[in-house]
């Protein structure tokens, strides 16, 4: 006899490469389990409070269907930044969505997204208990940001850091064809913290030496010694590769896209919801106070939506926490998210287990001092021996007619 009769599925915030793939893990191994019917919200918590729901058995209803899923980028059921209230001060929307659990006898709520989607958890789970409520609350993680406690990596990084380590090595290739001195300043996804940024380290190998300069938001810009290790390194050679985050800000606490404009509106958690720039201030910095030609390149979006380089550990991975999050709920757990630990390096090995999503909740993990070289300005070795593995092997696209095919939600 199943534990549950129906389950809900959402997923939340920024999408990433393999999100699907822990919806396909969600999915499956509820299937596996008995549950009768697995539920997809539309557009998140926010599209649920608004009853967009779909029955997820009518589409995923064979292995192709669940390949193409896996493969696709972006969020299949859509996404949202909504922020719940506390609900001991507006408990409005938790009765609207317990009832609308009631009327489709869902016995366990997943939720697939980063640290305010587990915000969204704890906050469901809090109120569930208060209300004496069986339903088990679960959080599935998901970040290109990497920034989530407790849990050694996050599903989503792995693709995105394979993507800027691939990308900047062609850009490194292109930026060496003319022979006149040249920098290019490669902006790179993360808000508050520097793991995207610190992947370009990963371009480095036997044909590429990888970028010269690595800026992350964990070490405030000091723009003179900047400079002067611009001008250093451009002594020995022509063409400079500088891969800074987006979210690097100056002594005054100022980020430098706002530099370059002032734009940025907020969203419904607080955070810079458009962060952009930061290489044209930089470029333009070294165009006039160095006088040599400079380039800005934002990877912008496409770090985050890149299938096609997605990393097959991440997927293989992004699958495994989503139905270890089913197992969880199935042992009877709420209020936990489903995280990963690391066993060793080499070999890479790792396993699942489950932490309390308050410990997790709206707080971020930063890159640890000892990755980052003593000047700031480039990652150590144990950041590679961290990321390498994260970034391994690959799960081609269905290509048809010459492009990938993929799933959508009609």
């Amino acid at each position: 006899m199943a534990w549950a009769t129906n389950v809900l599925v959402g997923q939340s915030g920024g999408p990433t490469a393999v999100i699907n793939a822990s919806l396909a893990g969600v999915f499956e191994s509820s299937k596996s389990l008995g549950i009768h019917h697995v539920y997809g919200m539309q557009y998140g918590i926010e599209g649920l409070l608004k009853g967009k729901m779909v029955e997820l058995d009518s589409y995923l209803d064979d292995k192709m269907q669940i390949e193409l899923l896996k493969r696709t980028p972006s969020s299949y059921l859509g996404s949202c930044r909504y922020k719940l209230p506390d609900p001991d001060v507006d408990e409005r929307p938790f009765q609207k969505l317990f009832a609308l659990f009631a009327e489709h006898s869902i016995g366990a709520v997943f939720y697939i997204g980063g640290n305010d989607s587990m915000d969204t958890i704890s906050k469901l789970a809090r109120y569930g208990a208060a209300k004496n409520s069986e339903i088990r609350f679960i959080g599935v993680p998901k970040t290109i940001d990497n920034d989530l406690m407790f849990t050694d990596h996050t599903p989503g990084y792995g693709s995105a850091a394979k993507y800027i380590a691939t990308i900047l090595k062609e850009v490194i290739c292109d930026s060496s064809v003319y022979d006149i001195r040249s920098v290019t300043v490669a902006e790179i996804m993360g808000r508050h913290t520097g793991w995207l940024a610190g992947a370009a380290s990963l371009a480095k190998g036997s044909d590429c030496d990888g970028p010269d300069i690595i800026l992350l938001p964990e070490r405030t810009f000091d723009e003179n010694a900047f400079l002067n290790r611009v001008a250093e390194l451009e002594k020995t050679r022509h063409n400079l590769i500088i891969a800074v985050s987006e979210g690097v800000k100056n002594r005054d606490g100022v980020f430098l896209c706002d530099l370059v404009s002032t734009a940025g509106q907020l969203d419904a958690f607080g955070h810079k919801a458009i962060l952009s720039g930061t290489s044209r201030y930089l470029a333009d910095l070294i165009r006039v106070r160095l006088g040599c030609k400079t380039r800005a390149i934002e990877f912008s979006t496409l770090q985050r939506c890149a299938s096609h380089l997605a990393s097959r550990t991440d997927i293989t991975e992004a699958y495994q926490v989503g139905g270890a999050a089913v197992e969880a709920a199935a042992r009877g757990e709420t209020g936990k998210m489903c995280a990963i630990k690391r066993l060793s390096d080499l070999p890479y090995l790792i396993t699942t287990e489950t932490v309390d999503v308050d410990k997790v909740a709206n707080l971020e993990k930063k890159v640890p001092d000892e990755w980052i070289s003593a000047d700031g300005m480039h990652m150590t070795e144990a950041f590679e021996q961290y990321a390498r593995p994260l970034i391994q092997a690959e799960l081609t696209p269905i290509y048809i007619n010459g492009v990938p095919r993929h799933i959508h939600l009609d």
